[in-house]
């Protein structure tokens, strides 16, 4: 990779790394962990073909942790200069004086460490003016008003482009760190007029720009998905199967992480308490975590305390075999870190019974008659009980075929029983973040309606 993107190369990021580390020592400090980072980026957005705003960034920083045996201070800068980096770090170790011990702070195990981190391919730059990224943003805006007379109007379009790299170093002999960047087009046509109007959105986002989506394929999808949302319908209450989108299945996915997250689990604030090596699916589901796929959004060889990543097999057969763990919050549990400070890295939810008729419209077929949800709205998931209702707009279908669409109505359940009424799981697989899956048909939730 190139570093002339960025104002320091890795090495002096290293060295400022090592400085820091030394100051750290010098002060008193037992241990001590530093982060430090670069960046630059341009968003601009357009909204009926005209430019709102045009956005360019440069940033960095440092962060340093510094521990007195098991007392911790954080303190951070943005200026690399030796005297303000000496002075962050006597920031930090002063506040660390002050702090209370905690027996489970401190640095990763050293044997758990990477200390030969592999190169995953990150980082392609995007090297693009402002003015080519405005055009790439009307092209899609203009793609989605060429569908459709009812495409009457946008909430905008949006190119963001970003490259940055990093160093993270610890007191224990790790020092690692990568460039990375992330590119993403996304458009929202508005459909109708007057009360009946209708929004959607659809986007795309890379590490790599030649993997992009075209703009014209993305406003046109976009101006679809509004377009099939006018004259929406009220549903009455009743219980029926639901098949949540590969985009909103995602989400459910995430809920599964946030629920065998260390935090909520030490805390006690999770329905999946307790859960490992519990049936917390049904048997043809697996989730695999795979940190090391070659360009992955979610890839990382190291996770922010520079434990080595793992691929391994959260879900086996529908068994819970891991949770998601730093360093704290496995201590708090008497276990080992998982490499997960930080979060997950491309998860993939899958089933052994999914066939390759199980596209998109494979699924509706298979649902029958059913609910097709593909938006919800509000934040109504109760992690500590696993009760679940939200706001949701989708369509109604019948003998397979979508019928209508839907609003104004509200689906809800128990995650934990939602999870284990997982009938099937498409191959209409989608990346969202840095999770995938298809489509996830669930036996049946309660709709609440007029």
């Amino acid at each position: 990779m190139n570093d002339s993107v960025f104002i320091h190369t890795q090495d002096q990021l290293q060295q400022l790394a090592r400085d820091v580390l030394g100051f750290a020592k010098e002060q008193g400090g037992t241990d001590a962990a530093v982060e430090i980072s670069e960046g630059s980026g341009l968003s601009v957005s357009v909204r009926r073909g005209k430019i709102e705003t045009i956005e360019q960034n440069k940033d960095k920083g440092m962060g340093v942790t510094v521990y007195i045996g098991q007392k911790r201070g954080n303190a951070s800068t943005s200026d690399f200069s030796p005297a303000a980096l000496r002075a962050t770090v006597e920031a930090a170790y002063n506040i660390a004086r002050f702090t209370a011990e905690d027996d489970c702070a401190g640095l990763a195990d050293e044997d758990m460490l990477e200390k030969n981190p592999r190169d995953l391919r990150l980082c392609y730059p995007w090297q693009i003016s402002a003015e080519e990224a405005v055009v790439i943003a009307q092209r899609a805006e203009s793609a989605a008003f060429e569908v459709d007379p009812r495409v009457t109007n946008s909430e905008g379009a949006s190119v963001y482009v970003q490259q940055s790299h990093f160093v993270s170093a610890n007191s224990r002999g790790f020092a690692g760190g990568y460039p990375f960047s992330r590119h993403t087009l996304s458009v929202a046509p508005i459909a109708g007029k007057g009360a009946k109007m209708q929004r959607d959105d659809w986007y795309t986002s890379v590490r790599d720009p030649k993997n992009m989506a075209k703009p014209e394929a993305v406003g046109r999808y976009a101006a679809e998905r509004a377009l099939a949302r006018l004259n929406a319908r009220k549903l009455d209450t009743r219980t029926c199967p639901v098949l949540f989108e590969a985009p909103l299945a995602a989400g459910l996915l995430g809920s599964f992480v946030q629920a065998t997250s260390g935090g909520a689990l030490y805390r006690k604030s999770t329905f999946l308490l307790d859960s490992l090596g519990q049936s917390i699916f049904p048997s043809h589901i697996q989730v695999l975590e795979d940190p090391h796929v070659i360009g992955g959004v979610g890839s990382a060889p190291f996770d922010e305390e520079g434990v080595r990543t793992v691929r391994r097999n959260v879900v086996e057969n529908g068994v819970l075999q891991g949770y998601f763990l730093s360093s704290y919050s496995a201590r708090k549990l008497g276990m080992k870190t998982t490499g997960n400070a930080g979060g997950s890295h491309n998860l993939s939810l899958t089933s052994s019974h999914t066939k390759k008729a199980d596209d998109f419209a494979g699924m509706l077929r298979k649902m029958d008659r059913g609910l097709l949800v593909t938006e919800l709205m509000g934040q109504g998931t109760n992690y500590v009980t696993g009760d679940y209702s939200r706001g949701a707009s989708g369509y109604w279908v019948e003998n397979g075929v979508i019928q209508y669409p839907v609003e104004e109505i509200t689906i809800a359940g128990n995650m934990k029983d939602m999870f284990q009424a997982i009938v099937a799981i498409g191959n209409d697989v989608l990346t969202r973040g840095n999770k995938s899956t298809g489509s996830i048909l669930i036996e049946k939730m309660v709709i609440a309606g007029s």
